[in-house]
């Protein structure tokens, strides 16, 4: 016979709703008397158990009827000598009988402990596994269309692209990074909005996308945590661009339309930016109230304003086109005054002389003369310089600009060294399309902050004389680099979603949104980069380098091109960016809304209400205040990044729901939209990161811990959302190949752990009778590994559906108020014995099986009115061990302490009786890391026999710990041989009484039923009083034994189901028929007069008389002395954990092995019986 390796999971059968036993009694059907120690399977493999038993397991009934009496004979002279035909080795087998017949599978702890002195590597256990599920619901809406591709989704989407960076940047992006440079900016920003737009399209033509716009989409297609994230960043850098424009549009306000009308002023050059910034600030505020007064009073009227704000841009894109072009033949009439090659500040020359002296007698005509001598020709060379000595001295005069360098007006004054060594010179700052001056402004000219602003081909000496910044030249007023350049370009190709925002309102959205915004991405593109190269050919380099317009007396740089005036320019880029920061305005608080119904994120809710036309008031007012913060950073270098990195963070995100989507081939994703593919998405996703990075790595850092904080929330403390998103897809995809890795070969030892399934029970109230049992299971996991509580409602799954349900929720409240996670099983079976057998076969998936079952002891057994209980426990401890389950059985599970009562000190007892794999060892150290263990100590205890070398056992079990790594007190128990006493004899005689007397009384009433009497007392009260009285005498015999009622046994489940049927008046006549057809009186008199001993009085005083079987005495006598030696040593532990005997072979034994339990467990207040899988889960190896 093969030896079988047994695991078992610790689960509490009182704990399982509706426990009922169904399976049919096997010693009802036979008349054997099957031994509890059979001697059969200890012979074939243990040969130190020889005289273990009486005869063998499996004797017929003649024999073991024949034999009853020579075995009571034998039995008794044993326990008068033990030293009558007893061998040396019956010690260990009294000692240890409770585990005689696993000593194959289960060896004791002296003997491995032998085996392991050389420490050779243990085998390797259990697998491990883990479930995904997944339900919920889906909501899409839709709106009348209205508006087709051209008004509906090209027009908004080049006012939203087109802004304050083309008019106000782009000309200064052109002239540090140079053409070339310039080109690669616009370039890959535009392909990261080109590849953005493709995976867009592919999203939005992939059914209805209703307000909320790229939210929306991320959402639905990455889950509600992702897009809650992205979509707080995308409102975040909707808002800041609302800001970026305002604060662009009071820039040309202050710049270039009203000057004069800034409040603050500063005497000095150093403090003139600090001013400029207050400035802003003040008049950016106040232009955020009124656009704000304006969105609040109605959308309306920034949807009228719009068209006009539109046709300003176009306009002033024209004028720029048109100037160009004119400039080949007529250049503009804008001179820039240079000294060396440092660019002077026109705002400086107050009286227009970009010369150091002029003629007073001759004041027009010197001044021409000057103009003459200093005119750069067209070809870039210089003239002949002004000699002074041509102009007659009495006349010379100093201008403003001498006074700016020099320490007076005189001409003998003491002046700068570079402006006495570098004359003055006037270039066209429009030189012209045809003047070549692209040639210069190919390559980059980056400055750093308080460089002076150089015209690179002209000649100057002693060039390396530093400039003051009380001097009158053009400084750079921040450090430029390629990856500045790119974050500050990037928010002017943003603006993409406009169209996608607008699909309720498009008559064929799965149509218009592609098209229109890619057309308009089109657009923009060209003429970004047709802008780069005309102001690289038209405006010389200082120019464009010089931010402000400064050296051109402070016109708007990309006004001077413009044609007819630089007004045009003005106006319409002003009025353009207070459009779009409308448009920021309007779209960012209706974001939010969206969001905040959604419900994803708790404390947004408030933002979800507005007034009663449905306009986001509460939204707008954050948004203001968002603004407000934009606002007062006062600089549109440093607002442009932020938003920059929202918006890729934004755009990164849409790509890879693309991707995801398409690689994962959802059922679902079936886009209008075929012109995109996988490789695009991750391109763009990549390109998208890599800007992030390149434009300001510091500021990527904080948005993504941003968006990682608002995820965590959402994962934590959102709503539960099901938006069958690409995420859980992934999910389900990375699960399946995790699974299927798993199914490659079991884990090592090193990597087990409890993997646990947790079998509570309900009561009738849906009330979970020992929560406890959770509450201990948290405290082993401590939040790793696999976790399964399951419970079986008893029924029929079509009529107990609805209740199984409401258990799930039961158990899904309870898991998340111990804060365990995991899964939760309920099965609906008409036997709950199988349905928790059923449940034990089939939890978990693949590779991912609970390897440990954890059940609650059935407290009570003996007075319960159902056997059922126990029996379901002992039919658990059964199933677990076949398949090769570890089995956790806390006793007195409500006095284990909660989460929140933590052991200030004490012990953990470990009793190491036979050794199953390590688990003994590996438990106590897995509650220790838990809070509420983690201050007890650690004791271990083993059992020496008399033939035990105990001295060199804690040798061994100490070097065993210290390999294990494990810290603990070890003891070895010595239990010394000694006879059987009386109360052992006296405890295991009324334990068979009381069991022989209810297998009479469930088989005199099973009797009476199959006659067709409904009840004891109405029909037969004779019976039932001897019953009463038999009951009464056994209860005195023995006070622990209470007998209050009297249960069924197995026979009652073969008809538990028709018993519990209501039955209707002909199915009832039909039975009751039947079984007058099966039993007549001659056969019920019959079969009582065979039966005989189990029905009269008279059989239970030849019970009584009985003497008890020999092997049960020698189980007691294990049980007695083991449980004085851990009362002795472990009564005052909070833990006590104990190898768990396995139950007996023979199901006729069954309440014999609960009575031994009982007695190996009394007087302990926490008891934890652990029995083993049968594999190792612990290694001394690392």
């Amino acid at each position: 016979m093969a030896s079988v390796r047994f695991t078992v999971t610790p689960t509490k059968a009182e704990d399982l709703p509706g426990l009922s036993d169904t399976s049919p009694d096997i010693s009802s059907r036979s008349g054997a008397r099957v031994r509890f120690g059979s001697r059969e399977s200890v012979n074939r493999s243990d040969p130190l158990s020889e005289a273990s038993g009486g005869g063998g397991g499996a004797d017929t009934p003649e024999h073991s009827s024949i034999e009853q009496g020579d075995g009571n004979s034998k039995i008794s002279s044993v326990y008068i000598n033990n030293t009558h035909g007893v061998d040396d080795d019956d010690f260990y087998d009294r000692n240890l009988a409770l585990f005689e017949e696993e000593m194959d599978t289960r060896p004791k702890v002296s003997s491995l402990l032998n085996r392991l002195a050389n420490y050779t590597n243990l085998t390797q256990g259990a697998k491990e596994h883990e479930e995904a599920e997944s339900i919920g619901e889906k909501k899409k809406a839709g709106k009348s269309p209205q508006m087709g591709t051209f008004m509906g989704v090209y027009l908004p989407c080049l006012q939203n692209i087109f802004g304050v960076i083309l008019f106000l940047r782009l000309t200064w992006v052109v002239g540090m990074a140079g053409v070339l440079q310039g080109l690669v900016i616009v370039f890959m920003c535009c392909c990261c909005t080109m590849l953005t737009a493709i995976s867009m399209s592919a999203i939005a033509t992939n059914g209805v996308v209703p307000a909320g716009g790229a939210y929306f989409m991320i959402s639905r297609s990455l889950g509600p945590e992702f897009g809650g994230a992205v979509g707080l960043c995308f409102y975040l850098g909707t808002t800041f661009a609302g800001a970026m424009y305002i604060l662009g549009a009071i820039e040309i306000l202050l710049m270039y339309i009203a000057p004069k009308a800034a409040i603050f002023e500063s005497k000095h050059p150093e403090g003139e930016g600090a001013a400029m910034l207050n400035n802003m600030r003040v008049y950016g505020s106040i232009c955020l109230l009124l656009m704000s007064l304006l969105v609040f009073v109605g959308v309306k009227y920034v949807n009228k304003l719009a068209s006009i704000f539109l046709a300003c841009v176009i306009v002033s894109i024209v004028s720029i086109y048109i100037g160009a072009l004119v400039s080949a033949f007529k250049p503009p009439d804008f001179h820039v005054c240079v000294l060396g090659n440092r660019t002077i500040n026109g705002h400086e020359i107050l009286d227009s002389q970009c010369a150091k002296k002029f003629l007073t007698q001759l004041g027009e005509q010197a001044e021409g003369e000057a103009e003459n001598y200093t005119m750069i020709n067209d070809n870039g060379t210089m003239g002949p310089t002004f000699d002074p000595s041509l102009a007659p001295p009495p006349a010379e005069k100093t201008t403003y600009l001498w006074k700016q360098f020099c320490e007076g007006s005189e001409l003998n004054a003491s002046c700068d060294k570079y402006f006495t060594s570098n004359n003055f010179t006037k270039i066209l700052g429009i030189p012209g399309l045809a003047s070549g001056v692209i040639s210069e402004n190919l390559w980059s000219s980056y400055l750093s902050k308080g460089d002076v602003v150089e015209k690179v081909s002209l000649d100057s000496s002693n060039g390396a004389h530093p400039a003051s910044t009380h001097q009158p030249y053009v400084f750079a007023d921040i450090t430029t680099s390629f990856t500045l350049l790119v974050g500050i370009f990037f928010p002017s190709v943003t603006g993409i979603m406009a169209g996608s925002n607008r699909s309720g309102d498009l008559k064929d959205a799965q149509r218009s949104i592609p098209i229109g915004t890619i057309l308009a991405i089109l657009t923009t593109t060209l003429v970004y980069l047709s802008s780069v190269v005309l102001f690289g050919a038209c405006i010389d380099g200082v120019v464009l380098r010089d931010k402000f317009g400064d050296s051109v007396k402070g016109n708007l740089v990309v006004g001077t091109l413009a044609w007819p005036s630089p007004w045009v320019i003005v106006i319409g880029s002003f009025f353009s960016t207070c459009g779009a920061g409308l448009q920021s305005l309007t779209g960012a608080p209706r974001l939010l809304q969206a969001i905040a119904k959604d419900n994803i994120i708790p404390f947004l809710r408030v933002f979800g209400h507005g007034k009663a036309n449905g306009e986001p008031t509460w939204a707008l007012l954050l948004t203001a205040l968002i603004a407000e913060l934009g606002i007062l950073i006062a600089s549109l270098d440093l607002v442009a990044p932020i938003l920059t990195m929202f918006f890729l963070m934004c755009y990164l995100f849409v790509n890879l729901a693309c991707g995801l989507q398409t690689l994962l081939r959802t059922p679902n994703w079936r886009p209008r939209f075929s012109y995109y593919h996988w490789t695009l998405s991750f391109l763009g996703m990549t390109i998208c990161l890599a800007l992030m990075f390149i434009s300001s790595w510091y500021y990527a850092i904080v948005a993504m811990v941003i968006a990682g904080m608002i995820y965590k929330y959402i994962e934590y403390h959102g709503a539960e959302k099901e938006w069958g998103d690409g995420i859980r897809g992934l999910s389900l995809s990375a699960a399946r190949y995790a699974l299927l890795r798993l199914e490659e070969g079991p884990p090592h030892t090193k990597n087990w752990r409890p993997q646990v399934l947790v079998l509570l029970k309900l009561d009738e109230d849906a009330h979970v009778k020992s929560p406890r049992l959770l509450t201990f299971a948290s405290q082993l996991k401590a939040g790793k590994g696999l976790t399964i509580v399951g419970t079986v409602v008893s029924g029929n799954f079509l009529q107990s559906y609805g209740e199984a349900l409401a258990a799930e929720q039961t158990l899904k409240h309870l898991m998340d108020k111990e804060r365990v996670k995991g899964f939760v099983q309920c099965i609906v079976a008409q036997k709950p014995r199988e349905g928790i057998s059923h449940m034990i076969q089939s939890s978990g998936l693949g590779g991912m099986k609970p390897n440990t079952v954890v059940m609650g002891w059935p407290h009570a057994w003996r007075q319960s009115e159902d056997p059922q209980a126990w029996k379901t426990f002992i039919n658990t401890v059964r199933v677990t061990t076949a398949a090769h389950l570890a089995l956790l059985v806390p006793k007195n599970i409500s006095l284990f302490p909660s989460n929140s009562e933590p052991c200030t000190e004490g012990y953990i007892d470990v009793w190491w009786i036979v050794h199953d794999g390590g688990m003994l060892m590996l438990l106590p150290f897995l509650l220790r890391q838990h809070k509420v263990w983690r201050k007890c100590g650690m004791r271990i205890f083993t059992v020496a026999q008399m033939e035990d070398n105990s001295i060199q056992m804690k040798k061994d079990l100490a070097t065993f710990l210290y390999h294990l790594r494990i810290e603990a007190d070890v003891e070895v128990v010595e239990m010394h041989n000694s006879d059987i006493s009386a109360y052992t004899y006296e405890r295991t005689l009324m334990m068979e009484q009381r069991s022989q007397m209810l297998r009479q009384m469930r088989l005199s009433k099973s009797d009476r039923e199959k006659e067709g009497y409904p009840g004891i007392s109405s029909s037969r009260p004779e019976a039932g009083g001897a019953t009463r009285s038999q009951a009464q005498l056994v209860k005195d015999r023995n006070s622990m034994l209470r007998l209050t009622s009297i249960g069924s046994d197995d026979d009652d489940d073969v008809d538990a189901a028709e018993r519990e049927k209501p039955v209707s008046s002909g199915s009832s006549s039909e039975h009751h028929r039947r079984v007058q057809m099966t039993w007549t009186k001659e056969k019920s008199s019959q079969y009582r007069a065979m039966h005989s001993g189990c029905s009269t009085p008279e059989g239970f005083r030849d019970m009584l008389s009985m003497r008890p079987d020999h092997s049960n005495v020698r189980r007691m006598h294990t049980a007695v002395k083991l449980n004085e030696v851990i009362v002795n040593k472990s009564h005052d532990a909070r833990l006590v954990l104990l190898n768990m005997p396995g139950p007996p072979r023979n199901t006729d034994g069954d309440e014999n092995y609960m009575e031994f339990l009982e007695v190996l467990t009394e007087g302990l207040e926490r008891v934890l019986l652990v029995r083993g899988g049968g594999s190792e889960v612990i290694t001394i190896y690392s």
